[in-house]
């Protein structure tokens, strides 16, 4: 706006844009903006980044016990070409480790329930029924595995599926997952005791409300 267009402003509207100058920018901290719409601050003068002059690099300490070696040996002399031998002198001159995860997928043991006739009276015993039939079919690591999922790292429960279905090829339903916390929730009772009795001494206590999908739905959920 240049020095005409200001003389033709009125009074208010000087003022309009005196107090429109005064007023901070919008950021996605102070408004509904998106962080990508933030401007860049000056870097300028700033470090740059990554090591600096003199710093001393660092690689990955090898570990202490490795699962499995591989030995990589030459063939021939690289000098003069001639083939080792078996009994050919030999040092270690550098070891690397290999890092992986091995394959993962769900371990299933089925358990039969015998039953067997005797040969004087001819009558049929049967095993006691397995804990296993009377129960979930799924196993402790799979319990703990879910609950840290769910509690620590806040997995939704179509999430959970996901991850069981995608990583070891189990299917699992919400309901099921449902019943292993609530089978595992005696477990947390006594320190679940001690936080409620330490927060209804306290001073003060913060709290916040978060939502939640609940069959479908929006809700929320009061968090101390």
């Amino acid at each position: 706006m240049n020095r005409e267009e200001l003389e033709r402003l009125t009074k208010p509207e000087l003022i309009e844009l005196l107090l429109g100058l005064q007023r901070p920018g919008k950021t996605s901290r102070t408004s509904s903006k998106p962080p990508s719409t933030d401007q860049k601050a000056n870097r300028e003068g700033s470090r740059p980044g990554g090591g600096k002059p003199g710093h001393k690099g660092h690689a990955r300490v090898l570990a202490e016990t490795p699962d499995t070696h591989e030995d990589h040996r030459p063939d021939h002399c690289q000098h003069c070409g001639l083939p080792f031998g078996e009994n050919v002198a030999e040092e270690v001159v550098g070891e690397y480790d290999e890092i992986d995860l091995p394959q993962v997928k769900p371990l299933v043991r089925r358990h039969r329930r015998i039953a067997c006739r005797c040969t004087q009276c001819g009558k049929v015993t049967k095993a006691p029924v397995p804990s296993a039939a009377q129960g979930t079919p799924f196993g402790r690591r799979i319990h703990a595995l879910a609950l840290y999922l769910k509690t620590n790292q806040l997995f939704s429960y179509q999430r959970l599926q996901g991850v069981f279905r995608d990583l070891f090829g189990l299917d699992i339903s919400q309901g099921a997952l449902m019943n292993m916390f609530k089978r595992t929730a005696p477990i947390f009772a006594a320190k679940r005791d001690d936080a409620l009795v330490a927060l209804r001494r306290a001073d003060i206590v913060a709290c916040d409300e978060t939502g939640m999908r609940i069959e479908g739905c929006n809700g929320y959920q009061w968090v101390v």
